[in-house]
């Protein structure tokens, strides 16, 4: 595994890696247990948001993943003030991931109570129990007339590029695609250009920030595992 490109919430790396394997990665990551709001008990709401509508955006806001009991944990806000209501004012025995997420706004006078529930879910049951999200694409290796080269180079910078005879080469194995890029300057010039697969993959994970996102991949590889372990058992 070569690592490309990494921040708190995305990484990048690139990996010889069967496609119906990564895909099927992709998928368990809504496998992954994450904690969310199941519950919204509304004790008093004078803002101009129906009660279900408040009740959906509380439901959205992400939590920091934790492992909890059946009975799940509570989260409150009692507010009364004029002004926007962020996320940051729901406290209790969770914690948001960010605080500056607007919910409702009050005006003088209006007040909001109410009390929320918080459990272990899957993706594949509602979005809001998505950790983050997996995408992948082929490495390909663009060949193009070498009078493309300076071109080339000015469109795409971080491109690995050689030069090879009377062609050039392009690697599209970077955090962004140029493939497009070149074959659109190719046909600009009236140039023929050749694309091929490496076998290789580009592998892009973000997290929405419930938890690491090298966790995320972590995690749908375990399930997966599981799952496969457990279905070899009842083959036998």
């Amino acid at each position: 595994m070569e690592k490309v490109d990494k921040t708190d919430k995305v990484i990048v790396f690139k990996e010889n890696i069967e496609e119906s394997l990564a895909n099927a990665i992709r998928r368990y990551i809504n496998q992954v247990e994450v904690l969310a709001v199941d519950e919204v008990e509304i004790k008093k709401n004078d803002s101009a948001l129906y009660d279900e509508t408040l009740a959906h955006r509380v439901g959205l806001v992400p939590l920091k993943n934790k492992k909890v009991d059946a009975k799940g944990v509570k989260l409150k806000i009692s507010v009364k003030k004029e002004g926007a209501v962020y996320s940051e004012e729901m406290g209790g025995e969770a914690e948001v991931v960010e605080g500056k997420i607007p919910l409702v706004l009050l005006d003088k006078g209006q007040e909001m109570d109410l009390v929320a529930t918080a459990k272990l879910g899957k993706g594949v049951e509602h979005a809001k129990y998505s950790p983050g999200l997996m995408f992948y694409r082929d490495v390909s290796e663009i060949t193009l007339d070498k009078a493309l080269a300076g071109e080339i180079k000015n469109s795409c910078p971080d491109a690995e590029v050689k030069e090879k005879g009377d062609k050039v080469v392009v690697l599209d194995n970077k955090k962004t695609e140029v493939c497009d890029v070149c074959e659109g300057i190719a046909k600009r010039a009236g140039k023929s250009v050749e694309t091929k697969a490496t076998g290789e993959l580009v592998v892009t994970l973000e997290s929405w920030g419930q938890m690491p996102v090298g966790d995320i991949f972590t995690e749908s590889v375990n399930v997966l595992k599981k799952d496969l372990s457990e279905l070899s058992k009842k083959l036998k």
